[in-house]
């Protein structure tokens, strides 16, 4: 299993690691990682490795067998063998746009307080679905609501409950197509604002910044119509 140091801290832009295997499809397996896996929505980090007498690109991350993380290198190349030790740098202009984003969707879902159906996250725009009959009428308001909370600079942390805990309460979950990654013994929660003024709780395992104020301003794009009761409503960051 690799150790998911994105996991401590999302900010970290390089750190030491040891190559541990190769898959079959030529990618790498380290012991532990910076780089973020795709799922849940959000796409796997890119960045590169170096070791001595060699460099390769890394142009995403996906998950694994048995808890690994295996980075896929942007074209062949010559791979560092096991036991190789080497340091991993992500993109940070991207992982960062990212963490932007995902956590302005998680506002997103407090001002349209449905269940999720969907979602994907991209380096300046992102989207929800929603289980919404009708679009919303007023899309200034909504963005509005959203801008709101962007700027009162609310901490974002988490913290890990138990798969039990999860089952006892299970409106912590929002999403209707993407079930919580139980069976692991714990779960991830990721929370924003601070008792007694929590404005979101709910499961996720992405990255995200440390206060909305980090998210900029955005803008609400489209809203599309994807089913008799599925709105798909689409968010950008103005920069």
């Amino acid at each position: 299993m690799t150790i998911l140091l994105f996991r401590e801290d999302a900010y970290r832009r390089e750190a030491p690691g040891t190559v541990t295997g190769h898959t079959a499809e030529g990618g790498v397996i380290l012991d532990q990682t910076l780089f973020y896996p795709t799922g849940g929505g959000q796409p796997g980090d890119s960045g590169t490795l170096e070791w001595e007498g060699g460099r390769i690109a890394i142009a995403t991350a996906v998950k694994g067998e048995a808890g690994a993380v295996v980075l896929v290198p942007a074209e062949p190349s010559t791979l560092p063998p096991p036991g190789t030790r080497i340091l991993q740098r992500i993109d940070w202009t991207r992982r960062h746009a990212h963490m932007r984003v995902h956590t302005a969707l998680h506002l997103l879902s407090v001002v349209i307080p449905l269940p999720v159906t969907g979602g994907q996250i991209g380096e300046g725009r992102g989207r929800l679905d929603f289980d919404m009959p009708h679009a919303p009428g007023d899309v200034t308001a909504l963005e509005e609501r959203v801008n709101a909370l962007v700027d009162r600079d609310l901490g974002v942390t988490s913290e890990w409950i138990t798969d039990a805990e999860l089952a006892a309460n299970p409106g912590l979950v929002k999403t209707m197509s993407v079930a919580p990654p139980a069976g692991q013994g714990r779960v991830r929660l990721v929370r924003i604002g601070q008792a007694p003024d929590v404005i979101d709780l709910q499961p996720c395992g992405g990255t995200h910044v440390a206060r909305t104020g980090e998210i900029g301003r955005v803008t609400i794009g489209r809203i599309e119509n994807k089913g008799r009761q599925n709105r798909r409503v689409s968010l950008i960051l103005a920069g």
